[in-house]
C-alpha cells in the first residue's frame, strides 16, 4: 500500500463503526467480519488494495457495487466527489445508510436493486468498484464508466477468483489482474443467479439520497 490518499482515508474511518458490538474489538484485524444476510466487511487491505487500483481522484463520481457494511462507501467518500453505492439486501443498506449518516457523510447516495445493472440513471462513473464476485464483467457496468475510466472487479466462482482491473479507453476495454481473492457472489441478471433472482433476473431498485 503506498496511495497516501488511501492511507489517510483508512487511518481516518472509524471501522469499529461498521460492525456490531460483539465484534468491536477485532474490527482493526486483517481479516473478513460477518455483518449479516451471509456478507461480510472484507478484510481492510483487499479494500485498501481495490481502492489503491481506482486512482481516485478529488473530483471523481464513483459507483459502488455492494453497499454491505457502508464502510468502504465511507472511505470512498473521503476520497471522492460524489459516491453511489447499490446494495440486494435492504437491510443491509439501511443500516448502513444510518452509520453513514451518523458519521456525517453528506455525498453518499445509496440505492436498494441489481447491482449488476448498475445505477443508469446516474452514470457515466469516473470509476467503479464491485464488492462481490461475478463469473463475468457485466457488461452495463462497463457501459456506464467513463472513458478513461477505472473498474475493479472479482471475476470468477468460488473458491478464488482474480481480482482484476479494467480501463476503459476509446470505448474498449484493457484488463489487467491485480492477484487473487475471495469474494461472496455478485447476485443479479449479469451476475449469478439463485431461486429468488431467476424469475425477474433483478432486484427492484429503490434510491435514497444520504446527503439530505
Amino acid at each position: 500500500m503506498t496511495d497516501t490518499r488511501v492511507l489517510e482515508a483508512m487511518g481516518g474511518v472509524p471501522r469499529h463503526e461498521f460492525v456490531s458490538e460483539r465484534f468491536q474489538k477485532i474490527a482493526y484485524g486483517d481479516h473478513p467480519i460477518p455483518i449479516g444476510e451471509n456478507q461480510t466487511i472484507s478484510q481492510p487491505y483487499i479494500v485498501g488494495l481495490m481502492l489503491q487500483a481506482l486512482a481516485l481522484e478529488p473530483q471523481d463520481s464513483v459507483l459502488e457495487i455492494g453497499t454491505g457494511s457502508g464502510y468502504e462507501t465511507a472511505l470512498l467518500a473521503e476520497m471522492a466527489k460524489q459516491v453511489y453505492s447499490i446494495e440486494c439486501h435492504s437491510e443491509l443498506s439501511d443500516r448502513a445508510g444510518k452509520i453513514l449518516a451518523r458519521l456525517g457523510y453528506s455525498n453518499v447516495i445509496l440505492a436498494v436493486g441489481d447491482g449488476s445493472q448498475g445505477l443508469p440513471m446516474a452514470a457515466p462513473f469516473n470509476a467503479i468498484v464491485v464488492s462481490a464476485a461475478a463469473p463475468s464483467i457485466p457488461p452495463p457496468l462497463l457501459d456506464q464508466l467513463k472513458d478513461g475510466g477505472r473498474m475493479v472487479i472479482p471475476v470468477g466462482s468460488r473458491p478464488l477468483q482474480e481480482l482484476q482491473l479494467v480501463r476503459k479507453r476509446d470505448h474498449d476495454s484493457v484488463v489487467s489482474v491485480i492477484g487473487t481473492c475471495c469474494f461472496v457472489r455478485l447476485m443479479g441478471k449479469h451476475g449469478f443467479t439463485t431461486a429468488a433472482t431467476a424469475t425477474t433476473g433483478e432486484c427492484p431498485l429503490n434510491i435514497e439520497d444520504r446527503g439530505q
